[in-house]
């Protein structure tokens, strides 16, 4: 597009250009009020993408501030690239997660790569070392050929773009659901190690400073993103293909070598990835954190395509980007500290003090907007919340407990289920060694990083079960906090926060803000009970598709620290001899579960109870018999109940398991009630465990290979755990082919 074709400030009026950028009348009147004027093109797109919900979130706010973002360990909460968390030692765990849903819809590839490029810039921005990678997936059922394409490109883009830029993708989840055919999920994690002192901000301080950009060129991709993120998907979508960015995984390795180096020179004051909205974002949040404005001068951005207008220029969100403030007098040590890596560092403003976003193209000022205006002040709505028919028609039905004739092949049937079955298909396309830091690998309940040069190690784990919360958001947000937790105790380690990536339908909908705010409200609860307070994340709302909403997933990644790597746990049974203990009863719940689903096709009912004090008080037992060497594994009792347990602890071992269980039978071994772990224990450990442990022994790992379960009056289950091995891990490969 050329200067000539941009449309006036008064066409932009008359047309309702602006409406087509996403911004409402209203909006465009304040936009009117604030520079006392019309916009001209390139000032209404500023405020076209700042205002969108992907970067202002201005229907999610008065629902975020319900989160505790606070606590004695953390050291930067939510508003910055990443969180920071004190692990000890003046050193720190920096950790975010973000989604790239819209664009992995559109581009699953790209989309998936440039979600995994992006959050590993919001973590070394801060000035951290990434360590580790993590995703959560969401998928339709692996039926139709759209779905498969899907789901094999997304996990294809995040291998390639995690594999080549040499960082560890350890961890993540994938689940299966209709409701997620025409609007996959694609939520990307990172965690980084940091000394204290290298903790670095993204604010443009100090008048007179000059504004640097460093790396990648600007083109054309990406232009619009973060609009593009906060509509709903629908057929017209195919032609927001140019709105997805593409990635290059080796000139982001160059860009966080050479960030690293430069957070180390005093000569930088601020750093910031350009991220969604790209440069229009980076400035206008440096500065209005800062308390300054920006001016920038957009002739000297680097560009790879010719002719690009200031609208291209602030819009794009090409890829492998970063904005910088260094100390005036001070830019050529900046520009010979990346060439070292083959990387452009030129300077494109000054820092000023008088809270402007100003830009000059081609010798004249094409834009004069206040940097507040664009970052901080976007409106603010207070949704409408309404509780939706489906919820009290689910709470009053009675619990049914599904019926089933034969156990054997029901246990097989659940092990082959795609959102139960291993998932070995997806993670070994991931390079999980690299850095030789990874101590628990993908498999486990969470992943285990060690810290070099230390004796401690980081847990990670992301988890959400979305069946749940559609049945009852609150209680649902709740479950996927604790399991986070749970997951992350059963890997010996003591959980420190949480970064929520929130992911639902369109907030516009009264039923879905309610679905919102209950889960929100859930979350929050659990995180105060659970000492784990949100230090950041992402909301990605408008995930539906030809009105068809997903299940509200709002993803929790969670990272905990290992005080002592002997006390490293996973969930498979270590040898034969060994007692089985389940820790908490087993209740009638079966709404949401994975056997209702099987059997029904659909899910209904109640989601599963939960008490947040006693998920507390179990949680603190494990960990403290975990730590003192009582415990052989552990694993949390989630989708598939007991049973499906017990066949995960003994998938990678050459063992089997003889165990008895209490009360009806199908409860026993399928119900998924909350609140639950596995565990076993050498038999001279049995007198201190059961001291330390509310615990019910349930039986012993045998030699066997052989899977045996005895209800009160029979033999419920009796398994060869290679039949139960071939179910488990061929399910996703078969459904492929």
């Amino acid at each position: 597009m050329s200067l000539l074709l941009e449309p006036s400030p008064q066409q932009i009026e008359e047309k309702k250009i602006y409406a087509e950028m996403g911004l409402s009348d209203e909006e465009f009147g304040m936009v009117k009020n604030i520079i006392g004027r019309l916009p001209n093109y390139t000032e209404l797109g500023l405020f076209s993408v700042m205002w969108s919900e992907h970067c202002s979130y201005k229907n999610s706010k008065p629902v975020l501030r319900k989160f505790p973002t606070t606590g004695e360990r953390v050291l930067q909460g939510p508003g910055e690239g990443a969180g920071i968390v004190d692990i000890g030692d003046n050193q720190a765990v920096v950790f975010k997660i973000e989604s790239h849903n819209h664009p992995s819809a559109i581009e699953p590839y790209q989309g998936a790569a440039t979600g995994v490029g992006g959050i590993i810039r919001d973590v070394f921005s801060m000035g951290s070392r990434p360590i580790a990678l993590l995703n959560s997936l969401r998928f339709g059922e692996l039926k139709t050929p759209r779905v498969k394409y899907l789901f094999e490109e997304v996990v294809a883009g995040i291998a390639g773009y995690g594999n080549c830029i040499g960082i560890p993708t350890v961890g993540g989840e994938v689940q299966f659901d209709p409701c997620y055919e025409g609007n996959p999920l694609v939520n990307a994690m990172c965690v980084g190690l940091i000394n204290h002192e290298d903790i670095k901000k993204g604010q443009a301080h100090g008048a007179g400073n000059t504004v640097m950009y460093v790396g990648a060129s600007t083109g054309r991709d990406g232009i619009h993103g973060a609009t593009f993120a906060s509509e709903e998907l629908s057929e017209e979508s195919e032609s927001k293909r140019p709105a997805v960015q593409v990635g290059d995984p080796f000139m982001e390795k160059l860009l966080l070598e050479a960030c690293l180096e430069l957070v180390k020179s005093d000569a930088l004051v601020g750093i910031q990835d350009m991220g969604a909205a790209g440069l229009t974002s980076s400035s206008a949040e440096m500065a209005s954190k800062a308390g300054m404005g920006i001016e920038m001068y957009l002739d000297d951005v680097p560009q790879r395509e010719t002719g690009m207008t200031a609208y291209e220029m602030m819009l794009s969100e090409s890829q492998e980007r970063m904005l910088i403030v260094v100390k005036k007098g001070r830019e050529q040590e900046i520009v010979d500290l990346f060439k070292k890596y083959d990387l452009a560092a030129v300077a494109i403003g000054k820092v000023t003090d008088d809270k402007m976003l100003r830009l000059f193209h081609k010798g004249e000022m094409v834009a004069e907007v206040p940097a507040d205006a664009l970052a901080e002040e976007a409106p603010v709505y207070h949704k409408p919340s309404k509780e939706p028919a489906y919820f009290a028609e689910f709470q009053n039905m009675n619990v049914e407990t599904p019926q089933v004739e034969d156990y054997n092949e029901t246990l097989l049937a659940l092990l082959s289920q795609p959102t139960i079955a291993s998932k070995e298909w997806v993670y070994d396309q991931y390079d999980y060694q690299v850095r030789t830091s990874t101590v628990v690998t993908p498999g486990s309940d969470a992943a285990v990083v060690r810290v070099r040069g230390t004796n401690k190690a980081l847990a990670m784990t992301t988890d959400c079960n979305s069946r749940y919360i559609y049945l009852d958001p609150e209680t649902g947000g709740k479950i996927a906090v604790a399991e986070a937790a749970r997951n992350i105790v059963c890997s010996g380690a003591e959980p420190l926060a949480i970064t929520d990536c929130l992911n639902y339908g369109n907030p516009e909908k009264p039923e879905i803000f309610w679905q919102i705010e209950k889960s929100v409200e859930g979350m929050s609860a659990a995180c105060r009970t659970l000492a784990t307070p949100v230090i950041g994340g992402n909301v990605s709302l408008y995930n539906e598709r030809s009105g068809e909403a997903i299940y509200p997933t709002p993803t929790v990644g969670m990272v905990g620290l290992v005080h002592d790597l002997a006390h490293v746990t996973t969930q498979e049974f270590k040898q034969a001899g060994d007692l089985v203990y389940v820790i908490g009863e087993t209740k009638e719940e079966f709404g949401g579960s994975e056997l209702q689903k099987m059997l029904n096709g659909k899910i209904f009912g109640k989601s599963p109870s939960i008490d947040l004090e006693t998920e507390a008080k179990r949680q603190k037992q494990l960990l403290a018999a975990i730590q003192t060497g009582l415990v052989q594994s552990a694993h949390d009792l989630a989708e598939g109940g007991l049973a499906t347990a017990l066949a995960e602890s003994l998938m990678g071992t050459a063992l089997g398991a003889d165990v008895q269980v209490a009360g009806e039978a199908v409860v026993a071994l399928f119900a998924e009630t909350q609140s639950r772990f596995l565990v076993s224990v050498k038999r001279e450990h049995q007198a201190a465990f059961e001291q330390a442990v509310e615990a019910y022994h349930i039986g012993e790992v045998t030699d066997t290979s052989k899977l045996v379960i005895r209800g009160e009056k029979e033999e419920l289950v009796n398994l060869d755990v290679q039949k139960m091995r071939t179910a488990w891990k061929g399910a996703i490969p078969c459904l492929l082919k």
